[in-house]
């Protein structure tokens, strides 16, 4: 079932998924991941993320399981499949437990990257399973419960080597759509340009946002985003961080410390042409800034 950890050929690689979940009030992130050092030893972890912190529970290479046609990882007692999760894990500092249900996901109608997904040793490779979803059923973390009962969800996943040396992320879910923007510096051999991915999901259609589709970044900085596409207009503002300190992959071992804020308050407005589709302020949405040369990573 594993076909990372078996033969040991694969040397310096790393997969996570990235599940988010909300109610009206509180945020649960969750990022299994699998990853591959120089030395070719294998091991796992779990990543919860919630509102007030952030916790790393580590896992042996023989209690992964990874089933790459069906979408199932398994560490120790906890499962994550397209269907949901359930989870039983226990570390030092957390114990979580729970089960959720996803459903019906709403998947891109092509990969996120493109053409991009064809171009082979990229250093990183974005996913997105699933645009909005529902999410219903409770997480108990550290004895405090979460519960989601309708709730909303967005699911993606990232694989290759390391995360970009410079980046900028942020997603948002709310009742009536959902949104993504990724801003990376990406190597290609020699060379190193600026890409872009993400989308706009409103009143049920996805808005593609990409460098392959032709976007231009008017503004860029560590905590905006303005983009134009076509008669599109995405303007992204963070107001207010919240930021816990992450693990995240830096040449296939996860010795990088980035931050993410799981729910801060953002703004974002679209537009196309003179037609406002939203101008909206969210307390929960996510954010992660790490453009300036000062976040990168100690090679």
């Amino acid at each position: 079932m594993s076909k990372i950890f078996g033969g040991g050929k694969i040397r310096r690689y790393f997969e996570g998924w990235y599940c988010k979940q909300q109610n009206s009030q509180e945020t649960v992130a969750l990022i299994p991941a699998f990853h591959l050092g120089a030395a070719g030893v294998g091991a796992a972890s779990l990543q919860v993320i919630t509102d007030e912190a952030a916790w790393n529970i580590p896992f042996p290479d023989w209690a992964f399981r990874y089933d790459d046609k069906a979408r199932l990882m398994s560490l120790g007692g906890c499962t994550f499949s397209p269907a949901g999760c359930r989870l039983d894990a226990d570390s030092r500092e957390v114990s979580l437990r729970g089960e959720l249900r996803f459903g019906p996901l709403t998947p891109p109608a092509y990969d996120i990257m493109g053409p991009f997904c064809a171009v082979p040793f990229m250093e990183c490779r974005h996913s997105v399973f699933s645009l909005l979803h529902r999410v219903d059923g409770t997480l108990t973390v550290n004895g405090r419960p979460y519960v989601f009962a309708n709730g909303r969800g967005y699911m993606e996943g990232d694989r290759g080597v390391s995360f970009p040396r410079r980046y900028l992320w942020t997603q948002c879910t709310w009742e009536e759509g959902s949104v993504m923007v990724s801003v990376a510096e990406i190597p290609l051999g020699r060379l190193r340009f600026t890409g872009c991915i993400g989308f706009v999901f409103w009143e049920g259609k996805e808005h593609r946002i990409a460098t392959y589709c032709g976007v231009r970044l008017l503004r860029l900085a560590d905590d905006t985003i303005v983009l134009r596409q076509g008669r599109m207009t995405l303007s992204v503002k963070l107001l207010k961080a919240n930021s816990q300190p992450l693990r995240a992959p830096d040449r296939g071992s996860m010795t990088r410390t980035i931050h993410e804020s799981v729910s801060c308050v953002v703004q974002y407005t679209c537009q196309v042409g003179d037609r406002l589709l939203f101008d909206l302020i969210s307390p929960q949405a996510s954010f992660e800034s790490h453009w300036r040369v000062d976040d990168e990573p100690t090679r």
